[in-house]
C-alpha cells in the first residue's frame, strides 16, 4: 500500500516551467550560447549543472565550473525578474492542503535553488510542517518535524542521486534504506518531466506523470509513469487510484 508522495515543483505544482525556458535561454545567450526553446525545454527538470553542461555540449563549447556557476546564478536572476508572481498549478494548493490535513507523508523536491523557489512555496502555501529539498539537499523543517519526515527528504535525495548520478546507485540505496522508514515500492514521485520519471524508476520508486509541465501522455508513459494525469487537481481526484486514502 502506498504510504509517502513526493512532488517535483515546478510544472508540478506550479506554472513556471515557461519562465524557467526564457530565463535559461536569456542567461546562456549572455555567454554567447544562443539556443533554441525548445532544446531548453526538453532539459527543463535536470539538475543546473548537468542541464547547464548538457546545453554547451548542443552547441560544441566547454565550460568551466565558474562559467556554469555563473550561468546558473544569472538564470535565477532574469527568472525572478520575469516572474515576480507564482501562480500554483490547478489542484496543487488544494492537494497539498488534503494531504496534510489526512496527515499523508509527503516532501516536495527540486533541482532548483533558494532563493528561486521561495515565491513559488509561499504562493503553495507550504509552511515549516513540510519537507522541502532544493538543489543543495537543505531541508526546510521544524526541527520537531523532521524525525517523523526526514524519511522523505532522504528518499527524494537518493531519487535525484540516482538519476543524475548512475554509478553511485547501488551504495546509495543501501546506505538510505535503513533511515527511510518507507520501502521504495511504497513511495510515489510525481512529477511532470522525464526526467523525474526516470529518476524514481532507477531508485526501484513508482511515479505519477503529470502533462502540466508540457510532456505529452505517450512521452511520460514510455519514461515508466504508473499513472499519467492533466494536473495536480486531476491528481487529487485520483489518490485512491494510488492506493492513498482519500
Amino acid at each position: 500500500m502506498a504510504q509517502a508522495l513526493i512532488f517535483d515543483l515546478d510544472g508540478t505544482l506550479v506554472d513556471t516551467v515557461y519562465a524557467h525556458v526564457f530565463a535559461w535561454q536569456r542567461a546562456l545567450a549572455e555567454e554567447g550560447m544562443p539556443i533554441e526553446g525548445w532544446r531548453i525545454h526538453r532539459r527543463i527538470g535536470m539538475s543546473g549543472g548537468l542541464f547547464t553542461r548538457g546545453v554547451a555540449r548542443e552547441v560544441g563549447r566547454e565550460l568551466s565550473a565558474d562559467e556554469i556557476e555563473r550561468i546558473q546564478l544569472r538564470h535565477g536572476t532574469i527568472f525572478r525578474e520575469l516572474l515576480p508572481e507564482r501562480r500554483p498549478l490547478p489542484g496543487a494548493r488544494k492537494l497539498l492542503e488534503h494531504l496534510r490535513a489526512r496527515d499523508i507523508v509527503h516532501g516536495i523536491a527540486t533541482s532548483g535553488r533558494r532563493p528561486e523557489i521561495d515565491l513559488s512555496l509561499d504562493a503553495l502555501g507550504v509552511g515549516d510542517d513540510t519537507v522541502v529539498i532544493d538543489r543543495g539537499g537543505v531541508a526546510r523543517a521544524k526541527p520537531e518535524h523532521v524525525d517523523r519526515r526526514v524519511r522523505i527528504a532522504v528518499a527524494k535525495r537518493v531519487v535525484d542521486q540516482v538519476a543524475y548520478h548512475p554509478r553511485d546507485a547501488v551504495g546509495i540505496e543501501a546506505a538510505a534504506h535503513r533511515p527511510l522508514g518507507v520501502e521504495p515500492e511504497d513511495c510515489y514521485v510525481a512529477g511532470d518531466a522525464v526526467w523525474d520519471l526516470l529518476a524514481a524508476r532507477r531508485a526501484g520508486m513508482l511515479s505519477v506523470g503529470l502533462r502540466s509541465g508540457g510532456y505529452g501522455s505517450d512521452e511520460l508513459l514510455d519514461a515508466g509513469a504508473f499513472r499519467v494525469y492533466d494536473d495536480a487537481a486531476e491528481l487529487l481526484e485520483s489518490l485512491d487510484e494510488l492506493g492513498f486514502d482519500a
